[in-house]
């Protein structure tokens, strides 16, 4: 019997047909799944009898009210749930001989992706919250509420870690994964870009045509910055600190200044 080994197998070579099929699997089961429900959740908003502004988008709400400790149970699986594509992304880049280091999404740049991520939160979460007020006012967003969670202990780190999950998930397959997968795929630059912000818009829908837009408007920003980096882990940290700071800045805010729907 010869101890001779077997040459490891070629990672498969991906072209432009597999990558869309891909692409496709990738998204039906995370945020292309949650554009469909997004898209339904506005036509519901529009055909109700209220008015959109009258009408709240919850983002982070309570699973069993007055079960606390079911409630938080709840919170933790769902958030599990929906990170989990992130796994099935790492699989298929180790699959095409690649890994989540191809698309920056790693811990070799510290400090330079904390930096570059706070700086992107301050400009993305200041103007995006006047342009949340502005279209909540004209009528053509419904009441955005970040938090409603009960006030118990676990209310802030369930916040952080939803802000987290949010981040992560986003900006791995919205970002660093789709435009990889689009320029490998042949995509000129600018075209990977406007397909990732509408996507990024489409399951943000549930919010309003604000919601849309803005996240469009946000989608092209860091679609491009990732084209030009070539990481993904700052806009993971702009991502997460912009929605911690939402999360959590409402939940201490609520019904204490005036401003705020």
């Amino acid at each position: 019997m010869s101890s001779t080994q077997s040459p490891p197998a070629p990672a498969p070579v991906l072209g432009p047909r597999l990558i869309r099929a891909e692409i496709f699997v990738v998204m039906s089961v995370s945020l292309g799944a949650s554009a469909l429900v997004a898209f339904v959740r506005l036509i519901g908003a529009l055909t109700a009898p209220k008015e959109l502004k009258s009408q709240q988008a919850v983002l982070v709400g309570s699973m069993a009210p007055g079960r606390p400790w079911l409630d938080l149970t709840l919170q933790l699986v769902q958030i599990a749930i929906a990170v989990a594509p992130v796994a099935l992304v790492a699989y298929l880049l180790v699959r095409s001989g690649e890994s989540l280091r191809t698309i920056g999404t790693d811990l070799r740049e510290p400090r330079r992706d904390l930096l570059r991520g706070a700086l992107l939160a301050a400009a993305i979460g200041g103007s995006g919250l006047a342009f949340y007020l502005a279209v909540w006012a004209s009528g053509v967003n419904l009441t955005v509420v970040p938090g409603a969670l009960p006030e118990v202990w676990w209310q802030v780190p369930v916040l952080l870690l939803a802000a987290a999950q949010n981040g992560v998930l986003e900006e791995v397959l919205v970002a660093g994964y789709l435009l990889h997968r689009l320029g490998q795929a042949g995509w000129a630059p600018w075209k990977a870009v406007a397909v990732s912000s509408l996507l990024r818009g489409s399951y943000h829908l549930y919010q309003g045509f604000g919601g849309f837009v803005g996240n469009v408007v946000m989608g092209v920003v860091f679609g491009r910055l990732y084209q030009r980096w070539g990481r993904a882990m700052p806009l993971v940290v702009a991502h997460t600190l912009i929605d911690s700071v939402a999360f959590v800045g409402y939940a201490f805010l609520r019904g204490r200044v005036s401003w705020l729907p």
